[in-house]
């Protein structure tokens, strides 16, 4: 077939953009070396989790955007495809310490009322018996804009609406054709910085872990720098930890059952939850500490969608819009902080 564009990456943000764009019409190829979520989209973890509303900046409106986008963008993958990514917005749960923390809290659930326009809220709630992190006051900061979804099983669901949309998915190696968009990751990181002789990103290791536990329609959990994300599988999955310096980058360690230990103080429930899954892999971090996105320089009709690092999943909906308006219409739209050049 005649193909418009050429995405190389099957993660995320390749995916949602390949996708996004077939939707609106485009012939679309995709290409992947390895399989689809084979990077830092194949972990288990899945939190769709907002910042905090304050101190508001062009990142975080970005991903409110979103975050707010993310139930009629997924729910049209699932259509089109005929599987489900395991999305679900349950909201979250994290404990307060304190007085200082209750105090802050209310400041952030007035400033909440204005910036998420409305649309979800941030509230302080007594905390309960059962499904919960523990809280030294008995009090929870409780957030409804807080969604789950699970990545192998968005990143297949994306996969398969891009097949019935027409889009051909190529895993190994394939020619370009069209526009190309490099959504490649750590590897596509490096490439641009060797390309530009400028750093603008490198892989920092992430693990994570999945237990048998069930609590599907519960809101996620936030405490102690953990994500506690409850699954329509019955699982729930742990992480994450952030490693700057390591081994080899797609073996797990004893980190993992500091992490489990580390849950488990944080939810009691789970004490004695049977391990299931492991995981460890690079994530693409930008020294922006943003998503990288727009033209590439000097390499005229390509472009770059990277640096998804902690959010891919939560921002990807309004990536692939973005990077769908450049490429296919020419509009850019692309926020102060995304850009190429943002990363130095």
């Amino acid at each position: 077939m005649a193909v418009d564009l050429t995405v190389r990456g099957g993660g995320v943000f390749g995916l949602a953009i390949a996708w996004e764009c077939a939707r609106r019409g485009a012939s679309v190829r995709l290409i992947e070396t390895r399989s689809i979520g084979a990077g830092a989209s194949g972990g288990p973890v899945g939190a769709l989790a907002p910042h905090v509303p304050e101190n508001w900046n062009a990142k975080k409106a970005f991903q409110l955007d979103s975050l707010l986008m993310a139930d009629a963008f997924w729910a049209g993958v699932a259509a089109a495809a005929g599987l489900s990514p395991g999305y679900a917005r349950t909201g979250r749960l994290q404990p307060l310490a304190d007085a200082a923390a209750i105090g802050l809290a209310e400041v952030r659930g007035v400033s909440a009322a204005s910036l998420w326009q409305g649309r979800a809220e941030w509230q302080i709630v007594r905390a309960q018996a059962g499904w919960g992190p523990t809280s030294p006051t008995g009090w929870w900061v409780q957030d409804t804009l807080s969604a789950r979804l699970q990545p192998p099983l968005a990143c297949a669901a994306l996969a398969a609406a891009l097949r019935a949309a027409g889009g051909e998915i190529v895993i190994g190696a394939a020619a370009d054709a069209g526009r190309v968009i490099w959504a490649t990751g750590v590897s596509g990181l490096d490439m641009l910085s060797q390309s530009l002789g400028v750093r603008v990103g490198d892989g920092q290791k992430g693990q994570a872990l999945a237990v048998r536990f069930a609590a599907p329609g519960s809101p996620q959990i936030f405490a102690d720098g953990l994500h506690l994300v409850p699954h329509a599988d019955g699982t729930v999955a742990i992480g994450s930890t952030s490693e700057r310096m390591f081994g080899a980058p797609d073996l797990v360690d004893g980190q993992l059952d500091v992490l489990l230990a580390r849950a488990v103080a944080v939810c009691p429930l789970l004490a004695g939850a049977p391990v299931v899954a492991r995981w460890a892999g690079l994530r693409p971090r930008a020294a922006s500490r943003s998503p990288v996105l727009g033209k590439w320089p000097g390499r005229h009709g390509h472009f770059v969608a990277n640096g998804g690092f902690k959010t891919g999943f939560g921002m990807a909906p309004k990536v692939a819009q973005v990077m769908a308006d450049l490429v296919l219409e020419g509009r850019d739209a692309i926020p102060e902080g995304f850009r190429v050049s943002d990363c130095w």
